[in-house]
């Protein structure tokens, strides 16, 4: 099993930056992507980013893309750099880990690829 916990959260002015931070342990051997996805009230979770946890190789919705950075250090740590924020950033962002297959990366932006959840963080955005 692998744990995972996100911090860094919080309320942002449009336009402004956050950092968000995934901290994994437990059987990160087993990890393959790690990826993040949100979910703003009465919608379906979706992928905003996802990193190949070996060779570090990154992908975005487009939604994000210019915006977000998403990398990771050797301590199992994930970080979610957001920038120029706007209000329909607004969710709860999530981190999860999915375990190696022989799909693509397109699985890879699917929720269904994930196996294990973090408990999740707000981020609000006020225009």
């Amino acid at each position: 099993q692998v744990q995972l916990v996100e911090s860094g959260g919080g309320l942002v002015q449009a336009g402004g930056s956050l950092r968000l931070s995934c901290a994994a342990s437990g059987r990160t051997s087993t990890i393959s992507f790690l990826g993040w996805f949100r979910q703003a009230p009465g919608t379906d979770r979706e992928f905003v980013s996802t990193i190949n946890w070996s060779g570090g190789s990154t992908y975005y919705a487009d939604s994000v893309k210019g915006r977000f950075t998403l990398s990771r250090d050797n301590a199992e740590n994930a970080y979610l750099e957001m920038s120029n924020l706007k209000p329909e950033d607004t969710a709860v962002y999530y981190c999860a880990a999915a375990l190696p297959t022989p799909r693509n990366i397109n699985w890879y932006k699917l929720r269904a690829a994930y196996r294990n959840w973090g408990q999740g963080t707000q981020v609000t955005v006020s225009s």
